[in-house]
């Protein structure tokens, strides 16, 4: 039987076949999927194949289907092995905050490389307007500039006070998406905005850190009563790149990849190379300074490997 896998515990998987039926399913021994070592080998998302055991009352998965696409990211426990968060995705949506807490541009330019890499179209949501002051509005304007012009939708909302909230829901309609985020930016809040009834557990943010609480331990699919799937996942500190190398990274930057052609060398790291059309770019203020200078930071972070 076929089955979708809507929440993943590590040893046991809820999956529902296509009656609708719900399973709680596990694996029986090793289960290797071509090409992909993760500290996950089904994650949510995943289409399986299972079998009920009638003897022993319970269900085990015995194959996993290709996968069309996936977001992984290094494993929170291991730096050198990766974790694959969700698949089968049609959009990511990363929840972000400008106060308590602050989502800098940084983790969202890491999170738009890994979206890149596996081609999952993202879109970045503001939340907590209502807390905003001239200085956080600004800085939304800012966003929205740097981050619109190459092709990322950009929304500003207030779940608090529903300003803005209907317009993301309505993104979400028909498409499998990935809500990601700092833990604190209202995942659980907007989750429960759309499902009233599951009555997620939601913590404020820390007083001492500035940083959101965990409430979410577990990837977790709902499906939507207008249409579609969303994907909760526990909050994320950092976002590891994982599989991606220096050479390779600013393919991963939309307004890089446009004009990376008109380079003078084919093989240009776009740093201090005569005749790199990309720092031309910066310098006229066709690719906007700030992505550069994540490129580079994000550049200095990633292991000289070969892949």
């Amino acid at each position: 039987m076929r089955a979708l896998v809507y929440k993943s515990t590590g040893s046991w998987y809820q999956v529902k076949d296509l009656d609708g039926i719900t399973h709680n399913a596990r694996i029986v021994g090793k289960l290797k999927i071509e090409g992909i070592t993760s500290t996950n080998p089904i994650a949510v998302g995943d289409w399986v194949e299972i079998e009920n055991q009638t003897e022993e009352e319970s269900t085990i998965i015995t194959r996993v289907h290709e996968r069309r696409n996936y977001i992984n990211r290094v494993s929170p426990h291991n730096k050198n092995q990766h974790h694959i968060v969700a698949a089968n995705l049609d959009q990511s949506l990363l929840f972000a905050t400008l106060k308590d807490p602050k989502t800098s541009f940084g983790f969202i330019d890491r999170f738009l490389v890994i979206s890149e890499a596996y081609r999952v179209p993202a879109i970045i949501v503001f939340n907590k307007a209502d807390v905003y002051k001239q200085k956080e509005l600004d800085k939304f304007e800012l966003a929205k500039s740097i981050y619109e012009p190459i092709g990322y939708t950009v929304k500003l909302i207030s779940i608090e006070k529903n300003m803005g909230v209907a317009d993301v829901k309505d993104l979400l309609k028909d498409k499998t998406t990935l809500l990601s985020g700092h833990s604190g930016v209202g995942k659980s809040t907007f989750i429960n905005y759309i499902f009233p009834e599951l009555k997620l557990r939601t913590k404020e943010v820390s007083g001492w850190s500035g940083k959101g609480m965990h409430t979410t331990t577990f990837a977790e699919m709902f499906d939507l009563s207008f249409g579609g799937k969303v994907i909760d996942t526990p909050g994320i500190r950092e976002m590891g790149l994982v599989d991606i190398s220096k050479n390779e990274l600013a393919h991963y930057f939309p307004e890089m990849k446009a004009v990376m052609n008109n380079c003078q060398f084919n093989d240009c790291i776009h740093m201090e190379e005569p005749g790199c059309a990309v720092k031309a770019a910066v310098n006229e203020g066709i690719i906007h300074e700030e992505r550069y200078i994540s490129y580079l930071n994000i550049r200095d972070t990633i292991d000289n490997k070969t892949y």
